[in-house]
């Protein structure tokens, strides 16, 4: 499959509310699961909503072992989420950095709940429901904002903590 381009801020097509999956397994989905997941890998991200590829559906795909942008990160089970619904479990928010590969070079110190239940369903339709915390709960939050055609620097509460990377933290050109 395919490593697809990446849409970036200021494309409109970004600033749509995604359509959710009505039908799961079937080669469309698991092609676009691919194209995905390759595009991720390919660009060294986190994670990567069908969106920012430019298929307006509630898909996103995650997950972290070691990524160069994010060395310091634990590590987040590689996940498909379709149709996703968050729930906070506390009001708990903390700031912290993100990067998006929708604004390449660019960073900002983005306010996130910490422990938070998210469910929804892979691409065979099969359920999930986890309660994270932490990278993992930034990860899901930052991900699911693209299907809600949220990108973070709307969240920034400070501008003074958005900027190029290499400007804001030269050992860090993420």
């Amino acid at each position: 499959m395919p490593i697809r381009d990446i849409l970036r801020m200021g494309d409109a097509r970004l600033l749509q509310v995604a359509e959710k999956v009505d039908v799961f397994d079937t080669s469309e989905l698991h092609a676009l699961v691919t194209d995905l997941i390759e595009t991720m890998h390919a660009n060294d991200g986190a994670g990567l909503a069908a969106p920012q590829i430019g298929v307006n559906l509630q898909v996103v795909v995650f997950g972290v072992e070691s990524n160069p942008r994010y060395p310091d990160a634990e590590v987040v089970p590689f996940t498909v989420l379709v149709n996703p619904v968050l729930t906070a479990l506390s009001e708990e928010v903390e700031e912290g950095w993100e990067g998006c590969l929708s604004l390449p070079g660019l960073r900002g110190k983005v306010p996130r709940h910490t422990r938070l239940r998210y469910s929804g369903f892979d691409q065979f339709g099969q359920a999930i429901a986890r309660e994270v915390s932490g990278f993992h709960a930034r990860v899901v939050q930052h991900e699911t904002d693209h299907l809600w055609g949220i990108l973070y620097p709307r969240r920034i509460r400070d501008l003074r903590n958005f900027g190029f990377s290499d400007v804001l933290s030269p050992e860090r050109t993420a």
